[in-house]
């Protein structure tokens, strides 16, 4: 009778923690949005600045930069912090660049607010995958940074299309407030219920929280996330192109094909970080490149028609949006002492990966044309699963010895 009261106090317990993972999603959600509306506004800046679009793009390839240089130098500079502490801090700072941007009077002063947004993107995101994963036990890791990361994937589905229409109506100023008008729940949500506390494993010296990248397991990980997510934004990016055959170049009929691919994306995220909690981070990864690369083989017979489009989104945004939580997941198992780095260093080559697909991109329309560009895709997919399957078969770094692992593992457990 006792047993059954401690499991019903401890699932109570589980479920309360969830309830502050979901407010660290909320969080990633207002800041995604900020981050993925900025493609939508481009031509209403263009217009309110008297700019080209080259210079209209580097509003984004701002953005970008700093965010991958954010993630890994911020979270080392803050590693010593309280993980709420951290979390607050970035999301008042994306608060306060998101209003700067509202206010901004030039084009200058909005790369510069801009600037600032990303510094508190770049921070807030890893943190509240590690501090997601260090509020619930080892055996719901994998779903805690699913729910997080489901934020990410609704700011694509909801966020970016409500904020790019609100552009479309009022003007991008008020897209702008209205993605300052977001982050304010996540903080309040952040001071009310994520506990002053967390405890979260960070070695004392900047030597000491860069020494994983000295395991070649580490590196192969994230080579697996710079290759595969090269892949799977190859046809994100450049969805408008490669479905204008099924949408007619109608922005009502590729609003719906985005949201169709917000949505089931959430879903594949979530159930991936299900899956990692039973079969580990690696399979997952696994299935997921062999879906994708499945998907872009046979995505350029499938653009002609609006409702095979819908199908064919619907099947590729299941594998690219599950990359993601196991790979993040792989990283914490891996190396637990310097989760909140490793995680925000993969960030950063996340967003790496994204530049990186407009690049290869390009390349691949200008060579094989629209229609075929998604096989150069296809061919990432299963490179960066080959890496993947590298990571897995190297052995343990002899700097870091079993025990050492063990030690860490029996803390965190």
């Amino acid at each position: 009778m006792a047993k059954r009261i401690v499991s019903r106090m401890q699932a109570g317990d589980e479920s309360s923690n969830l309830g502050r993972v979901a407010v660290l999603a909320l969080g990633v959600f207002a800041v995604g949005t900020g981050e993925f509306v900025l493609a939508g506004m481009l031509p209403l800046l263009m217009v309110a600045f008297k700019i080209s679009a080259m210079q209209a793009g580097q509003i984004v390839t701002v953005f970008a930069i700093i965010c991958a240089i954010a993630a890994p130098v911020l979270t080392t500079l803050t590693a010593t912090w309280k993980r709420r502490t951290v979390l607050i801090t970035a999301i008042a700072t994306y608060l306060a660049g998101a209003v700067g941007t509202a206010l901004a009077p030039t084009y200058l002063s909005v790369l510069l607010a801009q600037a600032v947004a990303a510094a508190g993107v770049g921070l807030f995101i890893p943190n509240a995958s590690v501090t997601a994963a260090a509020l619930v036990r080892k055996d719901f890791q994998g779903r805690a940074i699913a729910i997080v990361v489901t934020g990410f994937t609704a700011a694509v589905a909801v966020g970016t299309p409500l904020g790019t229409a609100l552009g479309g109506i009022a003007g991008w100023r008020m897209t702008m407030w209205f993605t300052a008008a977001l982050a304010i729940p996540g903080l309040l949500g952040v001071l009310v219920l994520v506990p002053r506390h967390v405890a979260v494993e960070a070695p004392g010296t900047l030597a000491e929280r860069l020494r994983p990248l000295a395991d070649q397991r580490v590196l192969a990980i994230m080579a697996t996330t710079l290759v595969g997510f090269t892949a799977v934004f190859i046809p994100y990016t450049y969805v408008g192109i490669i479905f204008a055959p099924a949408t007619a170049e109608s922005s009502v009929a590729l609003a719906a094909l985005m949201v169709t691919l917000g949505v089931i994306g959430a879903a594949g995220n979530f159930g991936a970080g299900l899956l990692a909690d039973r079969i580990g981070g690696a399979r997952v990864v696994a299935i997921a490149l062999v879906w994708l690369a499945v998907s872009t083989v046979v995505l350029p017979w499938m653009t002609a028609h609006f409702g095979i489009a819908v199908a064919i989104i619907a099947f590729y945004a299941v594998a690219a949006f599950a990359i993601t939580t196991p790979q993040q997941h792989r990283l914490m198992s891996l190396r637990p002492d310097a989760a909140a780095v490793l995680i925000s260093l993969n960030q950063a080559v996340l967003y790496l990966a994204i530049a990186m697909s407009g690049i290869v991109g390009a390349i691949g329309i200008g060579w094989i044309g629209p229609q075929y560009v998604s096989l150069v895709a296809a061919f990432l997919a299963i490179v960066a699963l080959g890496i993947s399957m590298f990571a897995d078969k190297r052995k343990e770094p002899a700097f870091m010895g079993t025990a050492c692992l063990k030690n860490t593992h029996n803390q965190n457990g």
